[in-house]
């Protein structure tokens, strides 16, 4: 059994003029360790499947199942990481990092303990009394990251978690967040626009068709998985696996 199951998913969006088909028939099976991103057009509701997974969306039809059963007694196993760090700036670091345990009255002296081991594991323990301002736009991102991890669910989303970010800072921030997922054993859900960042992090891909969505294709990947994201750029089946997922996007027809 499959630790997600997205079955049968369709979504349609009302307006007072048309029906607007946005998922069409969409059934992916995520297991555990999993990095899976999802790529497509743009509009072809890429983020939408993200929403109907974390239960902020419900779909007009089809389920989502974690473990086998249904995903409305289990959304404390998914957290989620937006293309924004959504880091208050009038909070501290640690403030921000602890925010989510506060509000579920989960701030034990167990959970400060693995906050904090988060934070000197990933090299923020200094930046406690930091205020968001003060820090790059990798810390950032590596904050908020813990922030989600500090709950402890099993699957992260991220939805373009790295698209504020220029180029370098990107490939570097992405090769950190992609080590402290891979350290921590998470199953993570990535949406993007980008074809290299997918195939840098996932052992699989999701290719979306344009709207209304179905799944052309799932495309796994077979690198070393010691390889970091930065390192699979340089393997020879990179190529191979970019000409494949440009191949099978619609974009002519976006």
């Amino acid at each position: 059994m499959a630790l997600l199951e997205i079955k049968n998913i369709y979504m349609n969006f009302h307006t007072p003029e048309s029906v607007i088909e946005a998922l069409n028939n969409i059934n992916i099976d995520i297991e555990k360790g999993d990095f899976v991103s999802v790529i497509g057009p743009s509009g072809c509701g890429k983020s939408t499947l993200l929403n109907i997974i974390s239960g902020l969306l419900k779909p007009s039809s089809g389920e989502i199942l974690f473990n086998g059963t249904s995903s409305d007694s289990n959304q404390d196993m998914v957290g989620y990481m937006f293309q924004k760090d959504n880091l208050f700036e009038w909070l501290t670091l640690w403030d921000n990092v602890t925010l989510g345990l506060k509000i579920k009255k989960l701030l034990t002296k167990e959970n400060i303990e693995k906050v904090d081991l988060l934070l000197s594991q990933y090299g923020l323990s200094k930046f406690k009394k930091s205020y968001p301002s003060q820090l790059s736009g990798g810390m950032r991102q590596r904050a908020a990251l813990i922030r989600t991890l500090a709950l402890e669910p099993e699957i992260l989303l991220l939805d373009e978690p790295f698209s504020a970010l220029d180029y370098q800072t990107r490939l570097k921030v992405c090769d950190e967040i992609f080590q402290i997922i891979k350290k921590e054993n998470k199953t993570a859900i990535m949406v993007t626009h980008d074809i290299s960042e997918a195939i840098s992090t996932s052992s699989k891909i999701v290719i979306l068709s344009k709207r209304p969505s179905v799944v052309k294709r799932e495309l796994f990947l077979d690198f070393n998985e010691n390889l970091t994201p930065l390192q699979r750029r340089d393997e020879p089946q990179f190529r191979e696996y970019f000409n494949i997922t440009w191949k099978e996007l619609d974009l002519n027809d976006e």
